[in-house]
């Protein structure tokens, strides 16, 4: 026996149960006057914890619940089942006696979820009587149907005592919150629902800009004569103006050959020499902003838009190019974003 197991023992408590476990240390060992540090097994006591009877009673109540629960349906499947067979083939009868029974036990489902708001488990303990009592009504009428109404009014019940054992099992194992924090509860989730929904509808709203960009209509010949129908010389004449930013808005990092690509898509008139030379200088100038700016570029994301979210917007735009998604992504929330977590965040949305 050693030091350690006996001033374990003698630390041991009168009445508790313990059980033996063998664990690993390193013990520095010399072997040729050179140590090294090796594995030792050594054995420890450790107390058994006493068995948790209110835990045990509670998962048996549930398990016999859970079973209630699977007998009522197999009983209001098969009843319903054979009644609706009488007119239609038996695999659709069944499967629409399905419906019945799978109704009540669903909503259940939902009022545990929302155990934690009273107003929202309101609804499906509702819908779920109503679901039960039908249920029950037709597995009484196939009893009448058969001429057996006390087998029918038998099965009824199995539903009607399956549910209200569930739901005692429930409601004792809730636990009801305070008032105020409830209301807490509701409001935080109501903040983070809004917040999700606002980043839905901003990459909804992004993907039809972007579509509107790409794919408008060539503009009307009257909107072209006003605009003298051509660039002048050395200027850009308003309609094509927009269009080229609109597109270089829309469609970070593209080539000067791929903007005139598009333009010839829309089908404006323009003049490739005087739209280079505007490509060019919008160019110097952000070349010359970005070289003057000390530290990393601010950001000028939409408040509440995450990295994720402009991933996401890029994608949904047609971007599949990474290097454009790190640029883009770059021009929203600064240079300082690494590029290590734009290209995993890309990785994961293009994987989804």
């Amino acid at each position: 026996m050693t030091t350690e197991q006996t001033a374990t023992e003698q630390q041991m408590l009168p009445g508790v149960r313990y059980r033996t476990e063998t664990r690993q240390r390193l013990v520095p060992h010399t072997v040729n006057g050179k140590t090294r540090m090796v594995d030792e097994d050594y054995e420890v006591m450790v107390p058994v914890p006493p068995r948790d009877w209110d835990q045990a009673v509670t998962t048996a109540v549930t398990t016999v619940a859970a079973l209630l629960v699977t007998v009522a349906v197999i009983w209001s499947v098969a009843s319903i089942g054979d009644l609706l067979a009488r007119a239609v083939v038996a695999p659709i009868a069944y499967l629409a006696a399905c419906a019945f029974a799978l109704a009540w036990v669903t909503c259940m489902a939902l009022e545990w979820l929302a155990r934690y708001d009273a107003a929202r488990a309101a609804g499906p303990r509702t819908a779920g009587t109503w679901a039960l009592a039908v249920d029950m009504a037709v597995v009484a009428t196939h009893g009448y149907v058969e001429e057996a109404l006390y087998v029918g009014l038998a099965g009824a019940a199995v539903s009607a005592i399956a549910k209200k054992m569930w739901s005692t099992v429930m409601r004792h194992q809730s636990r009801p919150l305070p008032d105020r924090t409830a209301q807490w509860l509701q409001d935080e989730a109501a903040e983070i629902a809004a917040r999700l929904a606002l980043g839905a509808q901003k990459r909804h709203l992004a993907r039809i800009e972007g579509q509107a960009a790409v794919y408008a209509p060539p503009p009307a010949p009257a909107a072209l004569e006003q605009d003298n129908g051509r660039d002048t010389p050395g200027q850009l004449s308003p309609t094509v103006l927009s269009a080229v930013r609109a597109i270089r808005a829309t469609v970070p990092d593209l080539s000067h050959d791929d903007v005139l690509d598009h333009l010839d898509t829309l089908g404006l008139d323009y003049d490739p020499d005087v739209v280079l030379a505007v490509l060019d200088a919008e160019d110097n100038a952000q070349d010359t902003q970005d070289s003057r700016s000390r530290g990393p570029l601010p950001s000028i994301a939409p408040p509440g838009q995450s990295v994720a979210d402009s991933v996401r917007t890029a994608l949904s735009s047609g971007v599949r190019d990474k290097d454009k998604v790190v640029s883009y992504v770059h021009k929203l929330h600064g240079t300082a974003v690494p590029r290590s977590t734009i290209v995993r965040t890309y990785n994961r949305e293009l994987a989804s």
